[in-house]
């Protein structure tokens, strides 16, 4: 199991958009992955699931992985989360 936090960038959060695109590279990789936000937890290849979250841009999420993959999965979305979803681009 591979785990690590990290602050949502972009102003909006994880609203339709940028979880569609999380969810996206969430299964590009075999292991479970989880987001966790307080004591709340889903799959992170469910958009309802992230959605339920209500994440808002400053929000402190974990990334949770476990599998093969687990390691590259966890890094792979906090650089995505990092980089704002590339919203600020538009």
């Amino acid at each position: 199991m591979f785990v690590k936090d990290v602050t949502v960038q972009n102003q909006v959060g994880l609203h339709a958009r940028p979880a569609t695109f999380f969810i996206q590279k969430a299964n590009e990789f075999k292991s479970s992955i989880w987001i966790e936000k307080e004591e709340r937890r889903v799959n992170a290849k469910s958009l309802l699931g992230i959605l339920s979250l209500g994440i808002v841009g400053g929000t402190s999420i974990r990334i949770i992985a476990d599998g093969a993959d687990e390691q590259e999965a966890v890094e792979e979305l906090v650089d995505l989360v990092d980089s704002g979803f590339s919203e600020d681009a538009r």
